[in-house]
């Protein structure tokens, strides 16, 4: 599914535990780390295509977490160039998320990351909430930066940690 302006519509998932670490998935066989994401389906809202990805991703049912916080709106980024699938129609442009923190009232060892039949990661680890920044592939960085501005202050309601420099620098070499 695919809107008038060429994006697909999807979800992005932020895990936090206890300790307000975020979920930081290794995509299979690369060295590219993201969170948890994907594609809603026709006859999906956004929060039931969240839950669906949340088990096919990680494992986890709507019961081992708690919902935090949604984006008030869509978060797009584009796509480069040589991603573009021109031979398909209609042409993806990229993808407009809604982002979803979600905390996990369960038990590491409930994370499945082979639930489903084409598993999205081999491997995760906790994180520090602006780590990501540092990692996720440049075209998504300005959509995480957005989700996690507008989702720390439910986290972190007496003022959301500072960035890293790293960050700083990353942001504006773009």
């Amino acid at each position: 599914m695919i809107d008038s302006e060429g994006y697909r519509p999807n979800v992005g998932i932020i895990l936090c535990n206890h300790n307000r670490q975020l979920f930081w998935g290794r995509r299979v066989g690369q060295n590219a780390w993201q969170f948890p994401q994907g594609g809603i389906n026709e006859d999906e809202t956004p929060e039931q295509a969240m839950f669906r990805e949340l088990e096919e991703e990680v494992g986890l049912k709507p019961n081992q977490v708690e919902l935090v916080g949604v984006t008030g709106d869509w978060l797009k980024y584009r796509l480069p160039k040589r991603y573009l699938r021109h031979h398909c129609q209609p042409l993806c442009i990229g993808q407009k998320q809604r982002w979803f923190l979600l905390r996990v009232l369960c038990s590491e060892t409930s994370f499945c990351l082979d639930r489903s039949p084409k598993p999205e990661f081999d491997d995760w680890r906790w994180v520090r909430y602006w780590h990501p920044l540092r990692e996720v592939v440049y075209f998504k960085w300005r959509v995480y930066s957005r989700a996690l501005e507008e989702l720390a202050p439910l986290l972190f309601p007496k003022g959301t940690p500072v960035r890293s420099r790293a960050n700083y620098l990353r942001q504006n070499r773009r």
